[in-house]
């Protein structure tokens, strides 16, 4: 039990803790939405903080794979950190893979409602292989990434999401506008800067 309880850090920070989930394919535009909807929050007085998967790989889950059980383990601890985040009372973004539906089930269930958004960056595969920003797609495609997401290895996207964004159409502005309204709607942030 921590001797700073949550309405204390509401009424320093002008809002809730939350977590925002975005899942998507690699190329569906998660970093670029969740590095926007952080700058938006940012200017708007909030705590906030981007836990991008691949900086998470590349540090806290440098040990793992990318076998389905080390995909697991590394949604597990995302969602540990996010929950720490949130707890702090801050807003933790984080943009990641998270390709089995039960890890994203097992990460909401680390945050009560309704302070975890579930978000879709819905985007056709050929779209994401089209923008391939780190040619990740081209590698899969000649046997050199044996186990890519939406290539050789499953995608499974959210059946219900919270929101669900078409990444291929939507601006990126249009996109955070919707995820504002949403954190608006559920009473995390004011509906005006403080």
């Amino acid at each position: 039990m921590t001797p700073v309880g949550a309405a204390e850090r509401r009424r320093r920070a002008g809002h809730d803790g939350a977590v925002v989930w975005i899942t998507g394919l690699s190329g569906a535009g998660k970093t670029t939405l969740a590095q926007a909807l952080e700058r938006a929050l940012f200017d708007r007085g909030c705590g906030v903080f981007v836990l991008d998967g691949d900086k998470v790989r590349h540090g806290l889950c440098a040990d793992l794979g990318f076998s389905l059980p080390e995909r697991s383990e590394n949604v597990r601890r995302i969602g540990e950190v996010a929950r720490l985040y949130y707890e702090a009372g801050q807003i933790a973004i984080v943009s990641v893979i998270s390709p089995l539906r039960a890890d994203r089930a097992r990460a909401r269930a680390l945050i009560p409602a309704p302070h975890f958004i579930e978000v879709h960056c819905d985007c056709p595969l050929a779209v994401c292989e089209a923008r391939d920003p780190k040619g990740l797609y081209r590698k899969a495609r000649a046997g050199l990434l044996p186990e890519f997401t939406g290539i050789t290895s499953p995608y499974e996207a959210p059946e219900a999401p919270d929101v669900l964004l078409d990444s291929a159409a939507a601006s990126v502005e249009q996109e955070v506008g919707r995820l504002m309204a949403e954190l608006q709607r559920r009473g995390i942030v004011a509906d005006s800067i403080h």
